[in-house]
């Protein structure tokens, strides 16, 4: 009970101010839209950027914990899109939308924020090991599925383009590649760019989880309810036990199994109706997803912070 208070409660809380905020009127949801540009394509990009560009990657890059994550976050890919297709009888294309909704999990606005109250900011190495990779991995994977399904028979060549071009527009990637370029260059951030950038990446969280709040209130909890509960399912169950049985089977380092499970166990991301948005496809369960499974996830972190050792 003292995780669910202490660690748990205070980032809902902060969602719930912004929730409560637009439901009653007293912040316009033109506002709304605003904070979260600034936080999702300015305030995080630069932390992102911060935080890789002085990262100590022999330390942080542990390949048994990318490839933990990144199992499990393709197999509940897969999962998914079975399920839609194969169970609920979806075509092609909403079933690869769906399948982004289990693929993706909030690991900037929920993972982070989550794992710092529990276990410090120094626990967060393998949670920006993780995000380092998170936008690229799953939007090459699912941009370049959905390709595949709608362009059968296009050129490789357009169909690398489509997805280069998606890819490459988002400000998480450009501030993740941008982090790696000064980090692999060895040049040093002047201090007086730094300090502007610290100022930047402590409104980043509060602002994004405050606009997160915001946000959901536009999501109706509408459309087929048990492909809301698969993806529910998928994404805040399935994904962290196979991160538990393949990272204790890597023996993975105690502060990087904690945060790859964490990771793995937050409820899809906006990005995941972003992404069916962008394509016209399944956009009543993506936000449905997102809603459902951020309100379940305060009993579902609860429960695997409660079991994590």
């Amino acid at each position: 009970m003292q995780t669910l208070l202490d660690v748990i409660l205070p980032v809902f809380l902060v969602i719930g101010f912004g929730y409560v905020s637009v439901w009653r009127g007293y912040f316009p949801v033109s506002g709304i839209d605003g904070v979260m540009r600034f936080a999702q394509s300015f305030a995080i990009p630069c932390l992102l950027f911060q935080s890789i560009a002085n990262l100590d990657l022999s330390a942080s890059f542990d390949p048994r914990l990318l490839i933990s994550f990144y199992t499990g976050a393709a197999v509940c890919f897969a999962l998914g899109i079975a399920g839609a297709r194969f169970v609920f009888k979806r075509d092609w294309e909403d079933s690869v939308a769906i399948g982004f909704c289990c693929l993706f999990s909030n690991s900037v606005l929920l993972g982070l924020p989550i794992t710092e109250r529990a276990y410090g900011p120094d626990a967060l190495t393998g949670n920006i090991a993780i995000i380092a990779m998170h936008s690229p991995f799953c939007y090459g994977l699912g941009i370049t599925v959905m390709e595949f399904v709608r362009n059968r028979g296009q050129s490789g060549v357009n169909l690398a383009r489509n997805v280069g071009n998606a890819m490459f527009h988002n400000p998480l990637v450009i501030g993740i590649i941008a982090g790696f370029v000064v980090n692999f260059s060895g040049l040093a951030i002047p201090g007086v760019i730094d300090d502007a950038l610290s100022l930047i990446v402590r409104a980043a969280l509060p602002a994004a989880l405050f606009a997160l709040g915001g946000v959901l209130i536009q999501y109706k909890p509408e459309g087929d309810l048990k492909a809301i509960a698969m993806v529910c399912m998928i994404g805040l169950l399935i994904h962290p036990a196979i991160v538990w049985l393949l990272g204790t089977s890597f023996e993975l380092p105690q502060d990087l199994f904690r945060s790859g499970v964490l990771t793995a166990a937050m409820a899809p991301g906006f990005n995941a109706y972003i992404f069916a948005n962008m394509y016209g496809r399944a956009r009543r369960v993506a936000a449905s997803s997102v809603l459902i499974a951020t309100v379940a996830s305060v009993l579902t972190a609860w429960m695997w912070l409660t079991i994590l050792p």
